[in-house]
């Protein structure tokens, strides 16, 4: 009975729901550029920024993964000297569109994404994660180029 439903769960394509938090962002304009540039790093989305009046200030107002979040606050301050403060709230659960098993079968997805197709996959990476964090299986090289690596001390 478990894998009949392991197999009937499995039959149609799988979605994760991502849990999101509302990112709010004082910034001068000057440093807007680098929090976009860290919003985009962690798979955030920008919904709208506003610039306050009589001020310099711009109010960024964007969603972000709780996953993704971890440091985020310290990067943002550390990327931007401090210019920039972001305060994140729970917002709501969302789907993400990627199945975390799907792998190319056409040919033009081959020409697309290539053979393994692992760039861009969100959902297989927070799959991954959960399943390093508690010592799970996870598929994937640990060395992906032994050829390359050196060890630590150097001939002189």
């Amino acid at each position: 009975m478990k894998e009949a439903c392991r197999h009937a769960f499995q039959a149609q394509p799988q979605r994760l729901m991502a849990a999101m938090y509302t990112c709010e962002i004082m910034a001068t304009a000057e440093v807007l550029g680098r929090v976009y540039g860290v919003l985009g790093r962690r798979e955030g989305r920008v919904l709208h920024e506003e610039m306050k009046e009589g001020t310099d200030m711009f109010l960024i107002k964007a969603v972000l993964p709780v996953a993704e979040s971890f440091g985020f606050a310290d990067e943002i301050r550390k990327r931007t000297s401090g210019l920039a403060s972001p305060q994140l709230v729970f917002s709501h659960w969302e789907v993400i569109s990627s199945d975390p098993y799907w792998v190319p079968t056409t040919e033009e997805e081959y020409l697309h994404f290539g053979e393994k197709a692992d760039s861009a996959n969100q959902a297989l990476k927070y799959t991954n994660a959960v399943r390093r964090r508690k010592g799970l299986y996870v598929e994937g090289k640990t060395v992906e180029h032994a050829e390359k690596q050196r060890t630590l001390g150097k001939n002189k």
